[in-house]
């Protein structure tokens, strides 16, 4: 299934050369721009769109256009490249720590503590992952947790699938709900021109009530499935699975001990989250200083865990190795974002989207611009990506119809969260799908009415506020 599709990259630069082509047949204009004091930076003047001489762009520019992404080729002005180097410098720290076995064991003892109460491994579980969705974007961290758990998952009597649920729901539902997400809200809303604490409310509210609803689904089903197995979406599956992942059930279920310095990695590790939220909440640290920070404790994490340097270096190339797709692809999709302005047609689409959503009624037009990034999604799957692509044209669009950006970022990063759960262009969700051996069709069989529920929640929570 997932061969049919092609990577994030190619759909990305497929749109580059669409978007080139567009600036040949979309007349090109502007806005005249005004300093907005309460956002920080200039805006678009409603009602001063006028047609301007065309800047059509060509096969030069589309080639330039993913170095642009990063920075201004002529002006060296920087575009993405901050967002990249802090992508690289989290990714690097994420590898130290996860080098130190921490996290590994830190569950594997919670588990340990859990027998006979097994059930509450999902709510416990699904938190944990959530809390790593709304901070910092669990996504592809995740693919090393599948072959740890499932096999804890299936021993305590339930399938394979609830251990794909408790990690690929867990961690999505906590980017769904992203308060402090440095790739979804920080990214989106630094595009939309505001703060990333605006609208914070609606996000844990949307977070809260998305986790509570995702854990109730999971744990009926894990109870449905344990009380008869042939209701397990993959009852056909099931011995096999078994043979599979309990072939070493002893070694695998013998209880880890958290060590006195993994213990002191897991304080240092949600420590330099919580001095992450501190700098950017009240001292207006950005990019520059957040990946210091990072490229900081991942220093001091190795020093703790007596690391060697070549081990250190090593566990930091390879974490930051792991995100560099990340980092191409928000270059990439901050390209389609410079095609359109040097091809002078973004304000050109803007206009045309403000006078078809301008005079929608607040619920409507939150509800339209909920789907319209639903349907960008299936097609740009990074959330960072999509935040870079989409916000900057998007949300000036709520200052038209009435709307605030902040609940335009929102009904962005809960579309690209609730399409990250299923799309089969993600390999966050196809390679955690294969390591679960369940396939595409069975994971859709099994999320697709939790995704109906999310969808009408969601809705509800966002027209709510559109009216407030």
């Amino acid at each position: 299934m997932a061969a049919r599709f092609p990577t994030a990259y190619s759909i990305l630069f497929l749109l580059i050369i669409a978007v080139a082509a567009l600036t040949w047949i979309i007349p090109a204009g502007q806005y005249d721009r005004a300093m907005n004091e309460e956002v920080g930076r200039e805006i678009a003047v409603p009602g001063t769109y006028q047609t301007v001489e065309a800047n059509p762009q060509g096969f030069v520019d589309v080639m330039l256009a993913p170095v642009a992404g990063f920075y201004d080729p002529d002006s060296y002005a920087a575009n993405a490249i901050d967002v990249a180097l802090f992508v690289l410098l989290l990714g690097g720290f994420l590898g130290v720590v996860n080098a130190t076995k921490s996290i590994d064991t830190g569950i594997q003892t919670a588990m340990g503590r859990l027998k006979g109460r097994e059930l509450w491994m999902i709510p416990i579980l699904m938190s944990l992952f959530a809390l790593g969705g709304t901070t910092y974007g669990m996504a592809e961290e995740t693919l090393a947790f599948y072959a740890l758990l499932i096999p804890v998952v299936i021993a305590a009597g339930y399938d394979s699938i609830t251990g794909v649920a408790i990690i690929l729901i867990g961690a999505g539902i906590g980017t769904l709900g992203s308060t402090i997400n440095p790739f979804a809200t920080v990214i989106a809303s630094n595009a939309a021109g505001i703060p990333f604490t605006e609208g914070m409310a609606l996000r844990l509210l949307i977070l809260i009530g998305g986790l509570a609803i995702c854990i109730a689904y999971v744990m009926r089903y894990a109870s449905r499935i344990k009380a008869d197995p042939a209701r397990s979406v993959v009852a056909a599956q099931r011995e096999s699975d078994q043979r599979f992942f309990l072939k070493e059930t002893d070694a695998e279920f013998s209880e880890p001990k958290l060590t006195g310095t993994q213990k002191l990695v897991l304080v240092l590790f949600f420590a330099t989250f919580a001095v992450m939220i501190w700098g950017v909440s009240s001292q207006g640290w950005w990019m520059a200083r957040m990946g210091a920070l990072f490229f900081g404790m991942a220093i001091v994490v190795g020093l703790v865990a007596r690391m060697g340097e070549k081990e250190l270096t090593s566990a930091f190339v390879d974490g930051a190795k792991d995100l560099l797709g990340v980092a191409l692809v928000i270059g990439l999709a901050r390209g389609i974002v410079v095609i359109m302005e040097q091809g002078l047609i973004a304000d050109t689409i803007l206009n045309s989207a403000a006078d078809t959503l301008g005079g929608l009624p607040e619920i409507a037009f939150i509800n339209l611009m909920l789907w319209i990034e639903i349907g960008m999604s299936f097609l740009v799957p990074s959330s960072s990506g999509l935040a870079v692509l989409s916000m900057p044209i998007l949300a000036p669009l709520g200052d038209f119809a009435g709307v605030g950006r902040d609940l335009v970022v929102t009904a962005y990063q809960s579309a690209s969260g609730l399409v990250n759960l299923i799309t089969p262009t993600s390999a966050v969700v196809i390679g955690g799908l294969a390591i679960g051996r369940v396939s595409f069709d069975r994971w859709v069989v099994f999320v697709w009415p939790l995704l109906l529920i999310l969808v009408v929640f969601i809705s509800a929570s966002i027209s709510l506020a559109a009216i407030l």
